[in-house]
This record gives structure tokens, sequence and C-alpha cells, in this order.
């Protein structure tokens, strides 16, 4: 793979690293949320429907969390060159 010459991003390329970087944010704290509260939860032998609510919020961010990355990811296939694309870019793999 051809090294790029050093640049500074843009300000479109600077706002979808911000965006990647807040939406793994919400993805790591998602978790450790939902697996602190599952264990709290238990030990305060709280109602079943606040785990199941806990859960539905999980669920919730992380499929935000995906949609994010996955407009991002879509973004920069589009900002991307035709002529960039090698045949190792392809999805070749082997």
């Amino acid at each position: 793979m051809a090294k790029r010459p050093d640049r500074k991003p843009t300000e479109e390329e600077m706002r979808l690293i911000r965006q990647v970087r807040l939406a793994a944010i919400v993805m790591s704290l998602t978790m450790v949320l939902w697996i602190a509260g599952q264990y709290i939860g238990g030990q305060l032998g709280l109602d079943p429907r606040y785990a199941l609510l806990l859960d539905l919020a999980a669920i919730a961010a992380l499929v935000w969390s995906l949609m994010v990355t996955y407009f991002v990811w879509k973004a920069r296939r589009r900002a991307r060159p035709a002529d960039d694309e090698g045949p190792s870019d392809r999805g070749n793999r082997g």
C-alpha cells in the first residue's frame, strides 16, 4: 500500500473522527454501565422489569452507535477518490 503524504485533515474528516470517537465512548460506557447495573440490580434484589429497562436502554445505545459508525463508513467511502481503490481495497483478503 502506498504511503500517503503527510497532510492536515480537512474539517469534514475531523467531524467524522469526532463522530467515531463519540460512538466508541458511547459503546464503552454502555457496556460498563450495563454490566454494573446488572450486578447492582441483582445485589439489591430489584424487580426484573428494571433489568429489562436497562437492557433496552443498552440496546438503544448500541444501535445508535452502530448507525453512527455505518454513516461514517459510508461518508468515508463517498469521499475517497475512485483511483485510490486498488485490488486489495475491493474486499479481496486472500
